[in-house]
């Protein structure tokens, strides 16, 4: 929900290996194997610092669980890119600090195919690092978000920043299974943002297609990580789960991802909710990873009636939610300015909402 202007960009996404040469020359400017029968994939460490200091999260029926069997619902809070805070300057403790104090108990990392290629894979693992640490600090849970928007299966994306490829996506999944196997803190892996055709202007996809491609990304993350939960987004920028009335992803211990903006549907909200991905919940852990304030000037005026209604549905259906964004840039902006903790009205919502300023008692 960003919006950002950026020069076209024109390139070809070529899988990061980082292989260990003997020998290399250039021709044209593509590096050429030589002695290629020496080449290896270089040994990968994994981050274990306070690797159990939180408990692990479980799923349990359509619930997620703490490993003592407490049932948990998130309320979290995304981030902006790393890469992005960190050539702001503002890639501290401090960051996870401010979202700690609007009561989060989740912070939400998304990951630009862009950002991971050129700040180079190895160097990226280091933010993640930190980010990991602060947060293992402040008992804050942690997604990481392959942050892509686009059609993964024709490889045509909406904006420039989201350009991937199936194979980069299923190497940049190897690498961060084996890198943070076994730290509780990385309780999810959101596998890919917001799946979409974009009207048909990125071409088509099947429900089958998707779920095959999702299933894959699931075996290769578990076989490095067998415990990390990974969450599966639908179709329409990860809003509907309808195809789950019939053809539910192939993998056990997983949740489902939806973004329910305010634009995506007209009030009245709560039965279209239901039938597009509320229902999924009395089977499916449902995490609504991505929404905010999107109608009218991203007010409390133009948003408020659709904030109180979808934050009491999700909560009256145990649904987990993380809210966008926390950065002055990307949009809808929670806070005004980087040097001050001053919220907009889009953040101001968020803290009321974990303070129970909206709660409506449930009706059975």
């Amino acid at each position: 929900m960003k919006k950002i202007l950026l020069a076209a960009i024109l390139f070809s996404v070529i899988p990061f290996t980082n292989i260990s040469l003997s020998q290399e020359i250039s021709n044209n400017g593509f590096t050429i194997i030589r002695q290629w029968w020496n080449a290896q994939f270089p040994a990968q460490e994994k981050y274990t610092e306070n690797a159990k200091q939180l408990q692990l999260i479980k799923v349990s029926g359509s619930k997620f669980v703490k490993a003592d069997g407490d049932t948990i619902l998130f309320r979290g809070v995304s981030i902006a890119d790393p890469d992005k805070i960190e050539f702001q300057g503002h890639w501290d403790k401090q960051l996870f600090e401010r979202v700690k104090n609007l009561g989060a108990t989740l912070v939400r990392i998304p990951v630009h195919p862009i950002a991971w290629r050129t700040r180079t894979p190895e160097k990226y693992l280091h933010l993640l690092d930190q980010a990991v640490k602060w947060a293992t600090e402040l008992n804050l849970y942690v997604i990481i978000d392959w942050h892509s928007i686009g059609n993964l299966k024709t490889g045509l994306f909406q904006d420039p920043m989201y350009i991937t490829s199936y194979t980069e996506t299923l190497n940049f999944w190897q690498m961060i299974a084996k890198h943070f196997s076994g730290h509780n803190t990385v309780a999810f892996y959101e596998l890919f943002n917001e799946p979409t055709t974009y009207r048909e202007e990125l071409g088509s996809i099947t429900w089958d297609e998707w779920r095959k491609m999702n299933e894959d990304m699931i075996r290769v993350i578990r076989a490095f990580d067998k415990e990390t939960i990974p969450l599966v987004a639908g179709f329409d920028w990860a809003y509907d789960l309808t195809p789950l009335n019939f053809d539910p992803v192939n993998a056990t211990g997983i949740g489902y991802v939806t973004h329910p903006y305010g634009h995506k549907r007209t009030p009245p909200y709560e039965p279209k909710w239901e039938e597009n991905f509320g229902f999924a919940s009395a089977q499916f852990p449902v995490f609504a990873t991505e929404f905010g304030f999107t109608l009218g000037d991203i007010s409390t005026k133009d948003n408020i009636e659709y904030g109180k209604a979808i934050i009491n549905y999700l909560e009256n259906k145990g649904i987990s939610w993380s809210w966008w964004v926390y950065d002055p840039d990307w949009y809808p902006q929670m806070i005004k300015a980087w040097d001050s903790d001053e919220l907009t009205d889009n953040g101001k919502f968020f803290k009321d909402s974990v303070d129970g300023k909206f709660k409506e008692k449930k009706v059975k």
